[in-house]
């Protein structure tokens, strides 16, 4: 639908506790937007963060996080990019070219979706006074243009501001998990939605990327839900001296 908004919020903040964020958790091309793709690449890791949507509903529904939730894929228009970002509307990925992309309107894209988006997210926020935000994300065990593993299991990305993700680290190593600080990519080079509503409001947050392969099923999305509400709410205790 072309009028349908880029996001949905789930549950309803309550001043000063956490919130969630999901950026990519969403695989929807509008009708009039033709990607030139093979529709079996929306359910590949280019166009969604594979298990974020499940995880962040559970977040909202069962934990008491509130999420604010992207619904349209990110070869659409990325979210997590910055308006000048080369990446913001991909013309390929990961070795896919997105031929629908290459001279399409930019500007359309951006008003659209990109400033809608965060928008809503910037007034949702400010009225949630949010003590942490979750900003979830996932990321596939190998590109396709790589050989080369990547053996995370969870990852924590930042910025400028590792308060939180210092704890985070932490938690989820106690819980035997092999942790990635900053991995596979860094949250110094691809950090746009944090660096926009937390790090330029001092906000604490945890960027958390989970890899797919251990949240494609419900109960592996529920489970995570469960560890990440977990560790969100010992790493607010602790940024309180508790």
């Amino acid at each position: 639908m072309i009028d349908e908004k880029p996001f949905r919020q789930v549950g309803d903040p309550i001043p000063g506790r956490i919130v969630c964020v999901a950026d990519h958790a969403s695989n929807f091309v509008p009708d009039d937007i033709e990607l030139g793709i093979d529709p079996a690449l929306l359910g590949n890791h280019i166009a969604i963060d594979i298990g974020t949507e499940g995880i962040a509903d559970r977040l909202a529904r069962r934990h008491g996080i509130p999420a604010h939730i992207a619904t349209i894929s990110r070869l659409v228009c990325d979210l997590h990019r910055d308006e000048d970002h080369a990446g913001i509307m991909p013309t390929s990925s990961d070795g896919h070219l997105i031929p629908g992309n290459i001279g399409a309107d930019l500007e359309e894209r951006l008003e659209r979706f990109h400033r809608p988006y965060h928008a809503a997210l910037a007034e949702w926020l400010d009225a949630a006074r949010p003590e942490l935000i979750v900003a979830l994300h996932s990321f596939t065990p190998s590109l396709a243009t790589s050989d080369e593993m990547r053996p995370w299991q969870v990852a924590l990305l930042y910025n400028e501001d590792d308060r939180a993700a210092r704890h985070a680290i932490r938690l989820f190593g106690d819980e035997g998990l092999t942790v990635g600080d900053n991995q596979p990519y860094s949250g110094k080079a691809l950090n746009a939605t944090m660096n926009r509503h937390a790090e330029a409001h001092g906000r604490p947050y945890l960027t958390i990327e989970i890899r797919q392969d251990l949240i494609g099923t419900e109960a592996e999305q529920a489970r995570w839900a469960k560890l990440v509400a977990d560790v969100a709410q010992r790493t607010a205790l602790a940024l309180k001296g508790g």
